[in-house]
């Protein structure tokens, strides 16, 4: 190539660039083959208060919680950092979030917004609630640099609707767009609201990690009963949905700490555990899967902030593990 047919496609590429708003989040975005995600608590409890900047390179998709409802504006999300989460942090400001999101996407991570949680939820009852949700989720991920979306509601889906939201804004976002979702273990079961939302969106949708905890005893795919606590629970329940997506579309949500959920805490070699037999059928109990899952995608925890507080007692071995699987 020629110096001035250098210069000429550095200039193209210049001018390109200019139409690309600073904070956008449809640039493509891959993630690594076995991920470890971990939600960032937007608000103070008794785990620690962190800044993104101070999240463990353990994670590598980070979901911020949580994007609030608009009680004054049915549908309409709203996103800022927490008073009280900023007081604890000597003043932590939303420029300052947005400036640490974007040097944590510089290496490589990616970033979902998530919705509902235990205490909320975004009423998407009607068409207009539908719209105001896509126009004010767009305007925070383009605002704050976010990736995409991850649905956590846990009062009623209303499915249809839901599914018009999801693709609404995942058609203004582009391909870039990173859906993600954590159902309770009883949406999923035969006949859950998840089911069919997932059967929706599939085609866009980037992963599902199912939250084992918080959750009685639940059948396993091999009609079997299985209760909480055990690399069986997740094993058993997660192969139903490896019937119906991809492995590398299926997570295992589990809790970083015994207090950061109300029960289903396991040590991280349970996890592991059940990891390695989903994906190469090792170190199975009593649910063997039909066939391996290499693809299988990884582990979700909430949260990052009771991780940090045990010092990545959960995250140092888990993201050891994933690393050395296939």
């Amino acid at each position: 190539m020629t110096r001035r047919m250098a210069a000429l496609a550095a200039a193209v590429l210049a001018a390109a660039l200019a139409f690309v708003p600073a904070g956008s989040s449809a640039t493509p975005q891959a993630l690594p083959k076995h991920q470890l995600t971990g939600y960032w608590q937007n608000f103070v409890n008794n785990a620690k208060p962190l800044k993104i900047s101070d999240i463990s390179p353990n994670y590598d998709v980070i979901a911020l919680a949580f994007g609030n409802a608009d009680s004054a504006r049915p549908g309409v999300v709203t996103f800022n950092v927490d008073p009280e989460l900023s007081t604890a942090l000597d003043g932590y400001t939303d420029e300052q979030l947005k400036s640490d999101i974007a040097a944590k996407r510089a290496e490589g991570k990616t970033f979902v917004l998530s919705i509902g949680g235990e205490k909320g939820n975004v009423d998407l009852g009607s068409e207009a609630n539908v719209a105001n949700f896509v126009d004010s989720v767009e305007k925070i991920l383009t605002d704050y640099g976010i990736n995409g979306l991850d649905i956590d509601l846990e009062y009623g889906l209303n499915v249809p609707n839901t599914t018009s939201a999801i693709r609404q804004l995942r058609e203004r976002v582009g391909d870039g767009f990173v859906l993600t979702m954590a159902p309770q273990t009883l949406d999923v079961q035969s006949g859950g609201s998840y089911l069919q939302l997932i059967d929706n969106v599939k085609d866009i949708l980037t992963v599902v990690h199912t939250q084992y905890y918080n959750s009685g005893s639940m059948n396993g795919c091999d009609g079997q009963v299985y209760s909480q606590g055990s690399a069986d629970f997740i094993t058993a329940q997660a192969c139903s949905l490896l019937k119906v997506l991809r492995p590398d579309q299926v997570s295992l949500g589990l809790p970083a700490a015994a207090s950061a959920a109300g029960s289903g805490y396991v040590d991280p070699s349970i996890v592991n555990n059940a990891l390695s037999c989903l994906a190469a059928a090792n170190d199975c109990g009593r649910y063997t899967p039909d066939q391996p899952h290499p693809e299988i995608s990884g582990v979700m925890t909430w949260s990052i902030n009771w991780d940090a507080s045990s010092g990545n007692a959960f995250s140092d071995p888990v993201r050891t593990h994933l690393d050395s699987l296939p």
